[in-house]
């Protein structure tokens, strides 16, 4: 045997979307209903689990056994489950080590679902069998019987009373469901047929293999502050409510309707109470109604719910795990966040933090609320803090410094960053004394300047112009609207090279897409290969876009669309063009970097990253050399400056 394809069914009264797979396969009442597999794309077999049916020895044998490859879709899901089936059986994990193991070794494991998404193609089964078109797809009626099977159902006098419905509660739908699962083999493995053109590389399985290990080891929770935590927001909640209803006289302020109806009665007229209208609404108010205003945007504070969402997902030994979705990005192969997301983290401001967290922690509300004015936004800056180290060890956070700042830079040959960047400067100065010819000094000359040459460094990189400005929030940082305009062509002017490489890759793109054949810019190199686009990174890593073409724009110019999930979360034909596909090869080649470092520190405990951030757990023999190990420049970026920073810490911030 050398491959082994899986799909199984299981069940357990852990809400697996809000608690995630590890937390899932904890519950006590967790077991696996139908394990359907394959052996080496032979016939497909479902085992009946539920009912009483065994899995053969040689199958057994082969998950443990790390010669075999085992394959599913979103493998994380299978790994994890049968890591807990076979330790109920007794099943050691590990059985060449004497060292005892919690899941399954995931270097022998391949997941379907990550070669999709190295094809740019969808993360769901049903979406890659549709994009496709297999001759077997997921059967569509899957999710009525998972919600009939996989999960408890509600008590009624119809069903008895009952919470969980049985094979014998209806033996037809038992049938469909095991037709269901042999299906779902037969898709997978007609998937990997599909694509057995476009192989994986073996070095993208190996960050595979490494962001598996990262999820299995988590990051630990400080299970009694959440607690605490959640309790102090519900009291605020409470009184925010309660101070609300004496002013407006409504009976729920929350409501979004009454509360604009309510404003409209009072002289003020607003289509929306989004984070960004509610503050602009503040600036002009009457007094009387500013006071409503702020207690709203106390009220909307959200940020709070990923207390909620660390107790959901925490394990029993209170560590957070599955937070990483390896290639979450397709676009780009980033790793998206799942359960807590600590992508959008809020940032902590406070320099009384340990203060404020301690007070949290021993619950001491009326301490919280005399000495902070917003509890909301309080336990919102105090959110980073739940994460710690466990007993004996402290986090090393490591982050990168200005990457795509630097990466852009590589590419295009714009030496004036260069220089910057070799002298150990701050890029937003430097680009706005470049842009307004001036010196600029952080704190110091020309200090105001800094800010206008940070939101334009963040803004305008990839072909942004006047509206990105916006978006980035220009106008709220006090810049004036007839500014912007000027401030695009300024940083355009400054950066001749940036510009250059936006043009350079857009013509490349649309000659291969015309031509078929292959084209090179810039050390990127671009070509065409069975209706498929590839832009090679100088890693060797590929970006693949489907179907592409060559179209018209809403200006009548020449541009390029391919296949992909938008915005609207639908597979659907999108647009693209030069400074686009730049922001897709410098966002994936700092991916490249941030694993890269990641490789290069694997042995070092790492928890958790965040965008251009390691967070390691480190023991007192570990220090801040982990930062000169970071910023190590990959064989392949030969010229890249690099730099990181970082800093000792007892629980997770920001330095």
């Amino acid at each position: 045997m050398k491959n082994l394809e899986i799909d199984i069914e299981t069940y357990s009264s852990v809400n697996l979307a809000k608690s995630g797979v590890y937390r899932y396969a904890e519950a006590s009442d967790f077991e696996i209903l139908l394990f359907g597999y394959s052996i080496d794309g032979g016939k497909v077999n479902v085992i009946d689990i539920a009912n009483g049916e065994t899995i053969p020895a040689e199958v057994l044998n082969a998950l443990t056994d790390d010669a075999v490859t085992k394959w599913a879709f979103n493998a994380q899901f299978e790994r994890i489950c049968i890591s807990r089936f076979l330790s109920d059986l007794g099943i050691s994990l590990n059985p060449l080590s004497t060292e005892p193991k919690r899941y399954l070794n995931p270097a022998s494991w391949k997941c379907s679902m990550v070669w999709s998404a190295y094809m740019g193609l969808p993360l769901s089964l049903v979406g890659v069998g549709a994009v496709l078109g297999l001759e077997k797809q997921k059967l569509t009626e899957g999710k009525d019987l998972i919600r009939y099977f996989c999960v408890p159902c509600n008590p009624t006098k119809r069903n008895g009373g009952r919470t969980r419905n049985l094979p014998k509660h209806d033996i037809e739908k038992w049938k469909r469901f095991k037709t269901y699962n042999k299906r779902d083999v037969e898709t997978e493995m007609q998937i990997q047929q599909r694509l057995s053109k476009f192989p994986v590389p073996d070095s993208v399985w190996d960050e595979y293999h490494l962001d598996q290990e990262i999820n299995d080891r988590g990051i630990k929770v400080d299970k009694v502050f959440v607690k605490q935590a959640i309790a102090a927001d519900k009291i605020s909640h409470d009184k925010l409510m309660t101070v609300m209803q004496e002013l407006t006289k409504l009976e729920n302020p929350n409501s979004v309707q009454q509360m604009k109806q309510w404003l409209l009665e009072n002289g003020l007229k607003t289509d929306t109470l989004g984070k960004k209208a509610v503050a602009k609404l503040i600036e002009d108010a009457p007094e009387r109604l500013v006071k409503v205003l702020k207690l709203r945007q106390q009220l909307a504070k959200s940020s709070v719910k990923k207390y909620t969402a660390m107790e959901n997902a925490m394990c029993r030994d209170n560590r957070v795990r599955g937070m990483f979705q390896f290639y979450g990005a397709n676009r780009t192969g980033r790793f998206a966040g799942r359960l807590v997301q600590l992508q959008n983290l809020p940032q902590n401001h406070m320099s009384d933090l340990s203060e404020a967290r301690a007070l949290v922690k021993s619950g001491n509300y009326n301490a919280i609320d005399m000495l902070y004015e917003d509890i909301p936004d309080t336990l919102s800056q105090l959110i980073r803090t739940a994460f710690v180290p466990k007993e004996g060890t402290r986090f090393i956070v490591a982050d990168f410094s200005a990457i795509e700042a630097r990466v852009i830079a590589w590419f295009a040959g714009e030496q004036w960053r260069a220089d910057v960047f070799a002298s150990g400067g701050d890029i937003y100065c430097a680009s706005a004394s470049q842009m307004f010819k001036v010196p600029v000094q952080k704190h110091g000359v020309n200090g105001h300047l800094r800010q206008k040459g940070k939101i334009a460094e963040l803004a305008l990189g990839y072909g942004g112009s006047v509206g990105a400005l916006k978006s980035m929030g220009a106008l709220e940082m006090g810049l004036d609207e007839e500014e912007l305009r000027p401030l695009v062509d300024a940083w355009r002017q400054t950066n001749p090279n940036i510009v250059r490489l936006w043009w350079d890759v857009d013509n490349a793109v649309k000659k291969c897409i015309k031509e078929r054949q292959p084209k090179e810019t810039h050390g990127i190199k671009f070509f065409y290969q069975s209706g498929m686009l590839f832009i090679v990174l100088p890693s060797g890593r590929k970006l693949a876009y489907v179907k592409p073409r060559i179209g018209e724009n809403r200006f009548g110019g020449e541009s390029v669309t391919y296949e992909g999930v938008g915005g609207t979360k639908k597979w659907e034909r999108l647009e693209s063009y030069g400074p686009k596909f730049v922001e897709n090869i410098v966002q994936g080649s700092s991916r490249d970097i941030l694993v890269y470092a990641m490789q290069t520190l694997r042995d070092c405990s790492i928890v958790a990253h965040v965008h251009d951030e390691i967070i390691i757990e480190a023991d007192s023999n570990l220090s801040l050399v982990v930062c000169e190990q970071m910023g190590r420049v990959p064989h392949w970026a030969k010229g890249l400056l690099l730099r990181a920073d970082g800093y000792t810490c007892d629980f997770y911030q920001k330095d």
